[in-house]
């Protein structure tokens, strides 16, 4: 790969499904339902999701990757419009995102 961002976002994919994969294990091992979910999880806005992956990315990400990576590590399937209208929300207001490009969001960067 010698696209370095093309590198970054495969590995971030990566990561989050990892990161999926092993909460579901220690669930398991606890004995839980693999339905339970976490209250914490459950309390999470989509914009949240979002922040928390925008957070982990460390730059910023297409709402295609933003929502992979909240699939892989939510386990949470969002309505891409919903999401990018959200975002796009919270520019206009200046709280916590703001737009890179087409499609492309990050953090606002007092927030990074």
């Amino acid at each position: 790969m010698a696209d370095p961002d093309l590198k970054d976002t495969v590995l971030g994919a990566f990561e989050a499904a990892l990161d999926a994969q092993l909460r579901a294990v220690r669930r398991l091992r606890q004995g839980d339902s693999p339905s339970a979910t976490p209250r914490a999880t459950r309390g999470l806005s989509q914009v949240d999701m979002a922040y928390d992956v925008l957070k982990k990315a460390h730059g910023p990400l297409h709402i295609s990757e933003i929502l992979a990576r909240v699939q892989a590590g939510f386990g949470v399937a969002i309505d891409r419009e919903s999401l990018v209208s959200s975002l796009t929300k919270k520019v206009a207001r200046g709280d916590r995102f703001v737009r890179t490009g087409k499609s492309t969001f990050a953090l606002r960067a007092e927030i990074r």
